[in-house]
């Protein structure tokens, strides 16, 4: 029943996050704020994940295919279409959900705790919008920005993987991934950035606007947020693999 109370929660919270908007200026402002700690400080995880995450992959498909059968292009494909599929994309926004779903809910946590938000609310603000607003719609925007910067780099691991084991030269890496490129693929990866990064703003604004205590809650929080959101991003995953596949 707790699961249930929760989720009705999570919804009034949404829904309450219109209820008084307020002016458009203002959101512009925090969003574009939101966007520069989203995007621009999860680069440099993001780009460290996707190449490694390339060239791993690579090389285990390579260990397991490896066979005077099998042409060399055909790992390329493989890579390629694993990364656009579900890597790039899930691994990303797991790691997102530790990175950014912590720091929102420990920035919104300790608001409530030192009644800021409270403040918010005395002044006439509508502190649900005003806090939680700006940075869902930053991590709609960021986020599948830097999917498609790892589906990017995860090839870019494996070409230099695959030339530097000498498993493959990257003329082969390439002619794979091209022979197996369907835009639909991308097009189902960018569904699911946009569906993961929902989840983690909006799970993880919610368990921040909610904390009830002191610093100890706030950590609390934070934690519940990070955990709640990777469920909810493998519980996604598994629907829309479903749905759309």
């Amino acid at each position: 029943m707790k699961l249930f109370y929760q989720f009705g929660k999570y919804i009034l919270f949404l829904k309450g996050m219109f209820a008084k908007p307020e002016k458009v200026g203002v959101y512009i402002d925090r969003t574009i704020t939101e966007m520069n700690n989203i995007g621009i400080g999860s680069l440099t995880i993001v780009v460290i994940i996707a190449v490694f995450q390339g060239a791993v992959t690579t090389l285990q498909i390579a260990y397991q295919l490896i066979s005077p059968l099998v042409a060399k292009p055909v790992i390329g494909s493989i890579v390629s279409d694993s990364s656009m599929l579900e890597l790039a994309p899930t691994i990303t926004c797991l790691v997102l959900a530790g990175k950014v779903g912590s720091h929102i809910a420990s920035e919104i946590g300790t608001m409530r705790v030192y009644e800021q938000v409270d403040a918010l609310e005395v002044m006439g603000i509508n502190s649900s919008g005003f806090l939680a607003l700006p940075k869902i719609v930053a991590g709609l925007i960021m986020i599948p920005l830097l999917v498609i910067i790892s589906i990017f780099l995860s090839n870019v691991g494996g070409v230099i993987a695959g030339e530097a084991s000498g498993i493959l030269t990257s003329e082969e890496f390439l002619q794979g991934a091209r022979e197996s490129f369907l835009p639909y693929n991308l097009v189902f990866s960018l569904v699911k950035a946009f569906t993961y990064a929902f989840i983690i703003t909006s799970v993880s604004s919610f368990h921040g606007y909610y904390t009830e205590g002191g610093a100890l809650e706030v950590g609390h929080s934070s934690t519940k947020a990070v955990v709640y959101s990777a469920v909810a991003i493998l519980f996604a995953d598994y629907l829309l693999t479903q749905i759309m596949l």
